[in-house]
């Protein structure tokens, strides 16, 4: 991997597994990312989340502080992940608000899951093992494994069948 691409922003506190493609204009720092992961055009993933290994995050995506996806995840293009409940740019004095001056909720995507395009995940929720969420889909509580989940907010649809996860 080339770290002079100027089309790369990866900060010296980046941890990148074996493997790990990685096109221009990505934005990574204080991240980990496993082994044989693939990180799409226009990703940007903040510090202390962690991306395991094999998976596959599309372009566009943002994945923020606070948010663990697991082993083998799809993250299709343009997912957006939320990772404060209570967001505001300043304080009650009109000071902005700085590190430390918000609560970061955290965020996790199990083993084998996929989220479609354009979905948009809320802070602390977590995506159970082989689960699937739509396209679209907004996601405001927990996803339980091996579901199909569609909607705003989303809703189960209906649990997947084994042909379904392979």
């Amino acid at each position: 991997m080339n770290h002079s691409d100027p089309t790369l922003r990866i900060a010296d506190d980046v941890q990148l597994g074996k493997n790990v493609k990685l096109p221009g204009f990505c934005n990574l720092y204080g991240c980990t990312i496993g082994d044989d992961t693939l990180i799409g055009t226009f990703v940007e993933i903040q510090k202390n989340a962690v991306i395991g290994a094999r998976c596959k995050i599309q372009s566009h995506s943002f994945v923020c502080e606070g948010v663990t996806i697991e082993d083998e995840v799809f993250v299709s293009h343009g997912v957006m992940f939320i990772n404060d409940l209570r967001p505001r740019a300043t304080n009650r004095d009109g000071t902005p608000k700085r590190d430390g001056e918000w609560t970061c909720t955290p965020t996790r995507v199990r083993r084998r899951a996929t989220i479609g395009t354009s979905a948009t995940i809320l802070a602390g929720v977590t995506i159970g093992e082989e689960a699937l969420v739509a396209a679209g889909a907004v996601v405001t509580r927990d996803v339980p494994p091996r579901t199909l989940v569609a909607g705003t907010p989303a809703r189960v649809i209906r649990p997947l069948e084994d042909h379904e996860l392979e």
